[in-house]
């Protein structure tokens, strides 16, 4: 079996669901805490901080710090970045984005914008959708955190960034850059912060249409887990298959070294 440097590992229903930790998911964070592997949770929620997702982990017995969480406001705001580092933005989004944003020493306005940043705004207004579309049509570039259209939630699936985002695109025309999985944005920064290459890099997740798409379209290898969005009864009719798969993540603890 293929050793690997780096893991990059998805969160809700690779983790936990809901406030329900999944069986097997505190000890294979426990190993590759013991064995000093790199990895870094990857996140497509834009509202929340590094903060804000370490210690929802810790409350539920799964053992890590901040600095092991990758969210697509932090690529999002690495991606602007490398296109302008005195990038003045227009932010539409919660904490998460805005903390990201800020981190990386960027201008948050809305005026004479570079670009329209935005993720998941659960206060947004007929006003904030205004000024994003006045800036888009004055040549901002538009980027969204992640194309989600629903979230799965309590009260049962909500509009997600994606569909709010669509607002903007059916009015100015324009379609975003998106950061967030499946695309491979969020893959490229995030193993830039890992510090490990494509060819020693695995992505772990449950959903194929997100988190194993993403490692595809990166070019790195993945390893599906069935304790979440897509059942093992999918599998079979998967055009592009995970290069691993497990029912349950105490199956890879032995690989882990």
């Amino acid at each position: 079996m293929k050793h690997y440097k780096g893991y990059l590992v998805d969160l809700d229903g690779t983790m936990y669901k809901g406030n329900q930790v999944i069986e097997g998911a505190a000890e294979f964070i426990q190993s590759l805490n013991k064995n000093d592997i790199p990895y870094l949770f990857l996140t497509n929620n834009s509202s929340k901080t590094q903060v804000d997702v370490a210690t929802h982990l810790n409350s539920m017995g799964i053992e890590t710090t901040p600095d092991r969480v990758f969210t697509t406001s932090m690529a999002a705001a690495k991606y602007v970045k490398s296109k302008k580092a005195d990038a003045r933005c227009y932010v539409i989004g919660e904490d998460g984005l805005i903390d990201a944003i800020e981190k990386e020493n960027m201008t948050i306005t809305d005026q004479n914008c570079d670009f329209v940043v935005f993720g998941i705004d659960r206060n947004i207004t007929y006003e904030k959708y205004a000024k994003a579309c006045l800036a888009i049509r004055d040549g901002a570039t538009f980027i969204s955190t992640n194309s989600d259209i629903a979230i799965p939630t309590e009260r049962g699936l909500l509009p997600g960034n994606g569909a709010l985002t669509s607002v903007i695109t059916t009015s100015t025309n324009q379609e975003p850059i998106f950061i967030g999985k499946p695309e491979s944005i969020i893959m490229n920064e995030a193993m830039t912060v890992l510090g490990t290459r494509a060819q020693d890099t695995i992505m772990v997740g449950d959903n194929y249409q997100t988190d194993i798409q993403a490692g595809i379209r990166a070019g790195i290898d993945t390893l599906m887990v069935f304790t979440g969005v897509t059942p093992f009864d999918a599998y079979p009719s998967l055009s592009i298959k995970p290069t691993q798969y497990v029912h349950n993540l105490k199956e890879w603890i032995p690989f882990i070294k």
